[in-house]
């Protein structure tokens, strides 16, 4: 695996992970009047077409750093428009 792959692997880590407390937090405490939901909705359409792009490329650090990053931005989504 070449450095430029790892660095983006690592890329991928950090701002993936990112988003999980904020997951883990919605989740428990069912409370996200906080979160905008227009900055959820841009959010989510460009991680989704960020994955497209990965996908185009054949780019393994953009497709699973994305991937992973619209799963966790679709449930912070959700719950946004679930609980308000």
């Amino acid at each position: 695996m070449s450095v430029i792959t790892l660095i983006g692997l690592a890329a991928a880590f950090l701002t993936t992970s990112a988003l999980v407390p904020q997951a883990v937090r919605a989740w428990r405490t069912r409370s996200t009047g906080d979160l905008s939901l227009p900055a959820y909705v841009a959010y989510v359409t460009g991680i989704a077409l960020w994955l497209v792009y990965g996908l185009i490329l054949r780019d393994p650090p953009l497709i699973a750093a994305n991937a992973i990053s619209l799963l966790v931005g679709l449930a912070i989504l959700g719950l946004k428009l679930r609980h308000g």
